[in-house]
């Protein structure tokens, strides 16, 4: 099998890039980044030279590379490997840390090795997630990703680890139901709901699921199935009509949601 590598930018994020490859012969040679790299190796074990010290980056290992820091890779004993990175630029970089760090403290970003099995795992789920759903913008994939930074750079010492204390008003909470209840059919983001409270994505986060017990995008997930309970009780719409009118506009989707939800397809509810 050859080498070979593709690279996928998103719409709805700008500044991340996603990168794929399948390397054996082809070396990265000494070299440096203007962007933030986060590097995963899912067969196969990639050596990398940073600071001088060899370090083997394989499955189950996270390599996190800040700007401006020399380095190289290589197929380890000329055996091929998969390498999985994204590239954030300095402008999504500060945004993202912006958002979860404590602003009296600079973050510290370093080239480091992290080994957590479970943390890769999960950023190998949001890589896939990004490269095959054409909407990066979902608030599924909007929460997943920054609680990842967040849990990524506490892990790495990079920064502070902010403290989100108190829950939603019940203003807010009330605001933010019959939003959703209003767009259900609609597209709904974090962005939104953390708007309407008048707090960032983080902080909107973690408030929610303090009030709540559950992630926003859990809580609209079970919202829009409820709904649909009650839309197919009436025996009229066709299940690709409710599926619609309650924010699925992938049939098959709706099915698996549903399912999972309630342990029958909604042909037998």
């Amino acid at each position: 099998m050859s080498d070979s590598v593709e690279y996928k930018r998103l719409v709805d994020l700008p500044g991340l890039v996603l990168g794929t490859g399948r390397f054996k012969a082809f070396n990265f040679n000494r070299h440096y980044h203007l962007d933030y790299h986060v590097g995963l190796v899912t067969e196969g074990i990639q050596r990398q030279c940073v600071n001088g010290e060899a370090v083997l980056l394989g499955p189950g290992r996270i390599s996190l590379m800040p700007p401006g820091e020399m380095h190289d890779g290589a197929a380890e004993s000329g055996h091929a490997y998969t390498l999985k990175t994204f590239r954030l630029s300095q402008d999504l970089l500060q945004d993202a840390m912006t958002e979860v760090t404590d602003p009296d403290r600079e973050p510290e970003l370093k080239a480091m090795m992290i080994e957590d099995p479970t943390l890769a795992a999960r950023l190998l789920q949001i890589h896939d997630a990004m490269r095959s759903s054409p909407d990066a913008s979902s608030l599924s994939v909007q929460s997943e990703w920054l609680s990842l930074l967040y849990v990524l750079f506490k892990r790495s010492g990079a920064i502070k680890p902010v403290a989100v204390k108190g829950t939603l008003s019940p203003m807010h909470w009330q605001r933010l139901k019959d939003y959703c209840l209003f767009h259900l059919a609609e597209k709904i983001t974090l962005d939104e709901l953390a708007t309407l409270c008048g707090l960032g994505r983080f902080h909107f986060s973690r408030r929610f699921k303090q009030t709540v017990g559950m992630t926003p995008h859990a809580w609209l997930l079970r919202l829009r199935l409820e709904h649909a309970c009650a839309l197919l009780g009436r025996g009229k719409p066709t299940i690709a009509e409710v599926a619609q009118g309650v924010g699925f506009h992938d049939q098959s989707h709706f099915n698996r949601a549903f399912r999972h939800a309630f342990g029958v397809a909604p042909s037998a509810y």
